[in-house]
């Protein structure tokens, strides 16, 4: 739209010049602020293999932003969440993210999905100096040693693979093996599960590494059955377990499955249908029925009408609280510097129920794991 003209034919008084200057710079001043959100970039898997539990995710994130933006923001600036689809591929989840830093000028990352795919990303946070917050992987790679710029709000795929084998001797059985993925994330679940079974004095009767793309199913399940393995702890992706927990039905196994939290939604249950039954699977968030915690109140009353609250939308949401809270510390027109600065300043923050703190030399955040079971309702059980 073209500047209105300033001059008439005859010269204008100065009073009246200086009003009309005045009025313009209030109009571009609005136009300024029209366009002065708060950029957040987000690399995840909104198609692929996990897309699922990320729409779950999503939804909690989303329900949380858009009350924080329905009563004016932070600061007075609206948040905008820049999402880009990676398909769960790494290089294109670091492509995403060079995008989203390079062009799109975001002042944080926010929600990376997976493993191998948020190490992809590591070199551009150390290069641009900005902060990942929330990554969806428990990866110990992202809580040991401290990484400047990662800032983590779930608890480790270690410590949840520990407590899942513990728990499996705990029920008495004795012969329990593990299935992993063949990449970073799978080596770390088979870290995590060595430490359990090295506390318990005990061995695994097999240790069987799955192709992350097409995992050779038959194979994987003659080991199982050779082994007459009574559990199998199976860390992978939600399609990847759900094939193999039908594989391993098919051949007539009834061994227990344990999977872990990137498991925890309700499109997991879905997709194992009348298989889920009995299936175990680990949380890194107290139950979602528990409605005496104050953030699942909060995060139902938001979801009303949007969806049904389940772990991984529960991920969502308490992942974006962090969020908000860092950009509120950071103080108006927050910058990449500032962001960091106030997360490594949150020493404490109540979440509602959950504490979590941040140092310069602790981006741990939770440190919360507990088991559930899938129920013949379709719905975890504690």
């Amino acid at each position: 739209m073209p500047f209105p003209r300033l001059l008439s034919r005859s010269p204008a008084r100065p009073a009246v010049l200086a009003r009309r200057l005045a009025a313009l710079a209030l109009l571009a001043a609005g136009a300024g602020q029209a366009h002065a959100d708060i950029l957040i970039g987000q690399t995840t898997a909104v198609s692929g293999p996990v897309a699922a539990s990320v729409g779950e995710t999503l939804l909690g994130v989303h329900a949380y932003l858009d009350s924080v933006n329905a009563q004016g923001g932070v600061n007075g600036e609206k948040i905008k969440l820049i999402t880009l689809d990676d398909n769960f591929k790494p290089p294109r989840a670091a492509e995403n993210a060079a995008k989203l830093i390079e062009q799109e000028n975001v002042v944080a990352l926010f929600m990376s999905r997976g493993t191998p795919h948020t190490e992809a990303i590591l070199p551009l946070l150390a290069k641009y100096k900005l902060a990942l917050i929330a990554p969806s992987t428990g990866a110990m790679v992202f809580h040991q040693p401290v990484n400047p710029y990662v800032f983590n709000v779930r608890s480790s795929y270690q410590a949840e693979a520990q407590r899942a084998i513990e728990h499996l001797f705990q029920i008495t059985l004795q012969r329990v093996a593990v299935v992993h993925a063949d990449d970073s994330f799978g080596a770390d679940c088979a870290e995590g599960a060595k430490k359990g079974f090295a506390k318990l004095q005990k061995e695994p009767v097999a240790v069987i590494k799955a192709a992350r793309e097409k995992p050779d199913y038959a194979a994987i399940i003659g080991q199982l059955k050779s082994t007459n393995a009574q559990a199998a702890l199976w860390c992978g992706s939600g399609v990847a377990v759900v094939d193999g927990v039908k594989a391993l039905r098919q051949a007539g196994s009834a061994a227990q499955v344990v999977t872990l939290s990137n498991n925890a939604s309700g499109g997991f249950i879905k997709l194992l249908g009348d298989q889920g039954r009995g299936v175990i699977v680990s949380q890194v968030f107290p139950s979602v029925r528990a409605l005496g915690i104050p953030i699942n109140r909060e995060a139902t009353g938001l979801l009303k009408g949007k969806g049904e609250l389940s772990p991984a939308a529960m991920e969502g949401f308490a992942s974006a609280k962090v969020l908000v809270e860092a950009l509120r510390r950071a103080g108006p027109k927050p910058t990449r510097e500032k962001v960091i600065a106030a997360l490594n300043g949150m020493s404490t923050f109540d979440l509602g129920g959950l504490e979590l703190g941040y140092s310069p030399t602790d981006h741990t955040g939770l440190h919360y794991v507990e088991l559930s079971i899938i129920g013949s309702d379709g719905r975890f059980m504690r």
